[in-house]
């Protein structure tokens, strides 16, 4: 931050009778939307004033954009969300890890497992989330599975024994243990029974994904009918060989009521695909994720998980026993830099995709957007060759991360 940056601020504060109230704090930074220089002013939580400086911005300040929101992340540094011996510290331990790459909300992502095991993890992940520390950062709970397709390739990582056909008694009970936080689950809709199970989670406020299936243009008609809105990381969890015309993918990208998730860590997709579901869903349709694993930060080499050894690269996690991704290693900062070099979009656009169109899909209306009313959730950062350098984080206008 320069000097006379600093100076502009205390002069529209002496000159203005600006007065900070004890409860309040001032953020200052590039607004990541139009490159101008603002001082946002936070109290109770919330953006209570928007300032903006007439002097242009230097590419040496800071950028300050609305935290990141990943709807989809099966554990960090360590912390396994579906692993056996999951606790409320875990669950602390991968929220602060996730502040310092810029994550001030993300959705627990619990994958197909035992039943009982994902009782007990929603229940943990339930208690944690009443912890006041850590309660801003998770609006709810993902489930990716075990209504997926058992089809080796279209399964990815998933142990195919706990592979199951949609039941909505079990669903309800998962629901139950998680006080009801489960507000996004990816399912199969070529799976017995899954059609009425998509409206009957609709019908309850849950978000309903397609992923890790194998269906026809009819069967995602079907579940689009049904109310499903959205395609999981898009490209992924689908066979390494599939028919030229008729897969998965091209039902999706071409309805336009889904929207759709993306790994963007430049391993999972090839530029070109990304550039191409870009263009077909454009920046309203899109949205980032990081899929990351527990594995993600720690040193590459084979871990055992879930009852499967998985091979953590510097860049990716695979199964190598069925030749597929399993997951990522990197956050969602890394992926906003990927897409924007991949594609050319802005940077405003970048964010809009990581930030601002989750929370529009699930209803989080404090967040995703730097506005008066909203809730501070805010990040500064840097940009070296499009790689986002988190330097600060705030939740509910706290600042719970500094690089300094």
């Amino acid at each position: 931050m320069r000097t006379t940056s600093l100076f502009a601020l205390l002069f529209l504060m002496l000159t203005t009778s600006f007065t900070v109230p004890e409860n309040s704090n001032i953020i200052q930074g590039v607004l990541y939307s139009n490159h101008q220089l603002v001082g946002i002013e936070t109290t109770d939580g919330k953006i209570s004033k928007i300032t903006r400086f007439a002097n242009d911005a230097k590419s040496s300040e800071l950028y300050l954009a609305p935290g990141l929101i990943d709807v989809q992340i099966n554990g960090y540094m360590g912390v396994d969300f579906s692993g056996p011996d999951l606790t409320v510290s875990d669950v602390k331990k991968a929220t602060k890890a996730l502040w310092k790459a810029g994550v001030t909300s993300y959705f627990p992502t619990l994958i197909t497992s035992d039943m009982n095991r994902l009782k007990k993890n929603f229940a943990i992940m339930a208690e944690a989330r009443k912890d006041p520390e850590i309660a801003k950062s998770i609006p709810g709970f993902h489930l990716e599975g075990p209504y997926i397709s058992p089809i080796a390739g279209f399964r990815g990582a998933h142990l195919e024994k706990y592979i199951k056909n949609p039941n909505w008694e079990e669903f309800t009970a998962l629901q139950k243990a998680a006080d009801n936080g489960i507000i996004l689950i990816t399912l199969a809709p070529e799976l017995d029974g899954a059609i009425p199970f998509i409206r009957k989670c609709v019908e309850s406020g849950v978000v309903v994904s397609l992923g890790h299936h194998n269906g026809t243009d009819q069967d995602v008609q079907l579940a689009v009918d049904a109310g499903a809105s959205m395609a999981t990381h898009l490209g992924n969890g689908c066979a390494n060989e599939i028919n030229r015309h008729h897969n998965p993918i091209w039902p999706q990208l071409s309805e336009d009521k889904i929207t759709i998730s993306v790994i963007a860590d430049g391993y999972h997709l090839t530029k070109e695909e990304v550039r191409t579901f870009y263009k077909s869903k454009g920046v309203h349709k899109t949205i980032l994720v990081s899929d990351a694993l527990d594995l993600a930060g720690m040193p590459p080499g084979e871990y055992v998980r879930g009852e499967r050894t998985l091979l953590l690269t510097p860049n990716v996690v695979k199964l190598p026993k069925e030749n597929v991704l399993a997951g990522a290693a990197s956050p969602i900062s890394k992926c906003l830099g990927v897409f924007m070099d991949f594609t050319q979009c802005s940077l405003k656009d970048a964010v809009k995709m990581a930030s601002t169109n989750p929370a529009e899909l699930f209803g989080l209306d404090s967040i995703g957007e730097i506005e008066q009313g909203k809730r501070a959730d805010i990040i500064l950062f840097s940009m070296d060759n499009n790689e986002v350098i988190i330097e600060k984080t705030y939740v509910n206008g706290k600042l719970v991360y500094s690089k300094e």
